[in-house]
């Protein structure tokens, strides 16, 4: 009988949660789902929060199933979430409030009062971080401005994912890629940006050590391990970022490819050996955070799915549930080019009637309405692909080099009909999956902590015996060139 070794990843994900289970037999790996919750902002009169104690009841809920199925046989876990959202911990360890949901209104102007605090070029110096006013710096610079007593109350900062392996092991730290996503790090110098955020007027002394994907935080507590049932399981700080995990699992052979990690947010980009912090990556706008084994992901975050998801849940309150395939199927049926929006129109950015977004979006430039279910979800899509051929552009330009694949990995990778207009829009070869690349980057990274595999390029050897991808060729070109010079006289490129 064939030995296997259990590995357990957890994945939260902006509006869902899963433990998943990584069984590795030292040839493949199988994934087993053992637990699946939901996830998403709850508002408190004019606040978004994040149901943070419930989501570790959800943590601890999965270990217990993992349990019953593995008993002891788990060699270790690993957590990643979503990046640049917090908790803080008072001087007892004890968490100061609901952090709050990135969308969250009150960081509404606080990047004008950053730059009038430091200027913009400054920022990105020390940073080299893309600028967005969800990032943890922001929120932290809403604290301050608005007085907040938690934050004066504060001593220890830790990001999503650090908060629950606290939780899970005693052990406060934070962990390199999802650090990274605060726009409170110095690539350069290796750690935090003391200078910067001392001229910001943030207390400097709640960012604490900063450990590299791999370390080994220690066994689940005992609390953890009586209410679970669980061993002495050993807690990984995998690249707790989930794209910094997605971006480990890419089944590439070589380095002549951009990613795309498709899901509520698209992210594209690239892998480096170092930070790219340069007046053109400015000017783009793009991000250089942290990856795994020493790299940066050089890359720019743009509205993904999220423009789809929100249509369909407004639909569905409305009395009419689709699935996202019968979604996916009245926009292939629907007329192309109707029309195209910038997926980061600030006005997308919040929840509330999507599909009146995109129709007041396209009405107010002069272009034609859509108006069916289908019309508004192939307008969302066309939209993304177009968005996905000028990032390119951009990436090509500021490497000064061509990057004639693109691998779509996430749960966006599931949707054939956004991934043949991207491969239209764009001219390139798209690879798609595996769709589960987060959980598999996850599990190796523990892998790889564990010993049971040497490096990433045999990590990525692994994904490419164990998992199913799909090529899709480029088509016709005339048509897309035609949307797309017409998708750049109508957007306005987000600062």
């Amino acid at each position: 009988m064939t030995q296997t070794t259990n590995f357990l990843a957890f994945d939260l994900g902006a509006s869902s949660g899963r433990a998943v289970l990584g069984i590795f037999d030292g040839e493949r790996l199988r994934l087993e789902e053992v637990h699946r919750f939901p996830n998403g902002p709850v508002r408190v009169l004019d606040s978004l929060h994040w149901d943070v104690l419930r989501l570790f009841e959800e943590v601890k809920c999965g270990l217990a199933k993992c349990v019953k199925i593995c008993g002891a046989e788990i060699a270790s876990l690993g957590l990643d979430t979503w990046g640049v959202d917090f908790g803080l911990l008072d001087a007892r360890d004890e968490l100061l409030g609901n952090p709050y949901h990135y969308r969250d209104s009150r960081t509404n102007g606080m990047m004008e009062e950053a730059f009038r605090r430091v200027p913009r070029e400054e920022i990105f110096e020390y940073t080299g971080i893309q600028f967005l006013k969800l990032n943890s710096l922001y929120q932290l610079l809403a604290m301050a401005v608005q007085g907040s007593p938690l934050l004066d109350t504060a001593r220890t900062f830790l990001n999503m994912p650090d908060l629950f392996n606290f939780w899970l092991t005693g052990r406060k730290v934070s962990e390199f890629t999802i650090a990274t996503t605060s726009q409170c790090y110095d690539p350069r110098a290796g750690d935090w940006a003391w200078s910067m955020l001392e001229k910001m007027g943030l207390p400097t002394r709640i960012f604490g050590e900063i450990v590299d994907p791999g370390t080994q935080l220690g066994p689940l507590h005992p609390v953890v391990t009586k209410e679970t049932g669980a061993g002495p399981v050993p807690v990984i700080a995998i690249a707790e970022h989930d794209t910094g995990s997605a971006v480990a699992a890419v089944p590439a052979r070589s380095g002549d490819h951009a990613f795309i990690s498709s899901g509520t947010w698209s992210i594209l980009g690239v892998e480096l050996d170092e930070p790219l912090i340069t007046p053109k990556t400015l000017a783009y706008n793009f991000t250089n955070e942290g990856g795994v084994q020493s790299t940066f992901r050089l890359m720019k975050n743009v509205m993904g799915l999220w423009l789809v998801q929100e249509c369909r849940r407004e639909w569905a309150q409305a009395g009419r549930e689709l699935s996202w395939e019968e979604l996916t199927g009245l926009a292939a049926e629907a007329k192309p080019f109707g029309g195209s929006v910038n997926p980061d129109d600030h006005r997308f950015l919040s929840p509330g009637d999507m599909p009146q977004k995109i129709q007041s979006y396209c009405a107010e430039t002069g272009q034609a309405v859509p108006q069916s279910r289908g019309s508004i979800v192939r307008c969302a899509l066309e939209s993304l692909a177009l968005t996905y051929r000028r990032l390119l552009e951009q990436l090509e330009d500021m490497m000064d080099r061509s990057y004639p694949r693109v691998h779509i990995i996430g749960g966006g990778s599931k949707n054939r009909l956004l991934n043949q207009l991207t491969a239209d829009a764009t001219g390139k070869v798209v690879i798609a999956g595996p769709a589960e690349a987060t959980s598999i980057g996850n599990i190796l990274m523990q892998a790889l902590a564990m010993g049971h595999i040497a490096s990433l390029d045999e990590g990525r050897d692994l994904v490419r015996r164990s998992f199913e991808v799909t090529t899709y060729e480029p088509g016709e070109r005339t048509r897309w060139d035609k949307a797309y010079s017409r998708h750049l006289e109508l957007i306005r490129e987000t600062p």
